[in-house]
């Protein structure tokens, strides 16, 4: 039983990974672009979430808020910032991104204080079990909430005409273009769908936190570009699935080798021994 309450755990943590790895996954396929600025729209996401749920009572419009706000927010980053230097090399953006987080961080410090924020009544806090597994609200919100999502995302690519004119765009951007696809259209869908699945997993993880602070990005952010590596770069299923695998593997560690490393040093030593032996990924193609 205990072992099936961690995969359950597992599965959540590896849910909000998910969500954060999708939108990198998306923008580095697409401009091949390393986007650690994602992470202020994760932090964004979680502050606007506790400031409009605090304001109204209301988690859905928190949600609602976080998510559209920061899919807004990552379209103006892109064309302030990264549009004007696509044509350098990768590494320039690479760079600007760094700063861009950086900044973003200190903004949020001033904005909303050192000390972070809380819910003043957090809600979906009661507990549920089935199957003599105990969870609380809040998490199979997270679990089933990342699943619809998902299955959204994953028609939207396949069966809609924006969906595969991104693939187009990805494929051969050129030859997209000469066909009539519109590449700044389609890069500003994929910022503000990869900054809104960013947006609502900031809200998610305060939710579940009960506390926001200016760096709570950080280290889901790093993991979450541990994981696309780990899934193949530019691989949305790969994405998910060694989310998934991270996950698990964090939350049956704590358990079995807390005595030795905390949640988040376990999670980077697997990270690092699976991209010893597979450099490209464990879900790469050749």
């Amino acid at each position: 039983m205990l072992h099936l309450e961690l995969l359950v755990q597992g599965v959540v943590q590896g849910s909000i990974y998910a969500l954060i790895a999708l939108g990198l996954t998306l923008v580095y396929g697409l401009l091949r672009v390393l986007h650690v600025a994602h992470a202020a729209m994760f932090t964004l996401g979680a502050y606007l979430g506790v400031v409009v749920t605090n304001a109204t009572g209301s988690l859905p419009l928190g949600c609602l808020a976080a998510t559209l706000l920061c899919g807004f927010a990552g379209v103006a980053l892109y064309r302030l910032c990264y549009e004007p230097i696509l044509h350098r090399p990768p590494f320039v953006a690479l760079i600007a991104s760094i700063g861009l987080y950086i900044a973003a961080e200190e903004v949020f410090r001033i904005v909303f204080g050192e000390f972070g924020l809380s819910y003043q009544a957090p809600p979906l806090q009661s507990r549920l079990a089935a199957a003599g597994i105990g969870l609380k609200a809040a998490e199979l919100v997270v679990i089933l909430a990342s699943a619809a999502i998902i299955a959204a995302l994953a028609i939207l690519q396949r069966r809609t005409r924006l969906g595969i004119a991104c693939i187009a765009s990805v494929a051969d951007p050129a030859m997209a273009q000469s066909a009539g696809i519109d590449l700044r259209r389609v890069r500003d869908l994929v910022f503000f769908v990869g900054s809104a699945l960013a947006g609502y997993a900031g809200v998610m993880v305060g939710l579940l936190n009960n506390l926001v602070e200016p760096g709570l990005g950080a280290v889901p952010s790093y993991k979450a570009l541990a994981i696309i590596v780990l899934g193949g770069l530019g691989s949305t299923a790969g994405a998910l699935a060694a989310s998934m695998v991270l996950g698990i593997v964090e939350s049956f560690g704590t358990i079995h080798l807390g005595w030795l490393m905390d949640r988040n040093a376990i999670a980077f030593a697997f990270l690092i021994a699976v991209l010893m032996v597979r450099p490209h990924g464990l879900f790469a193609r050749r």
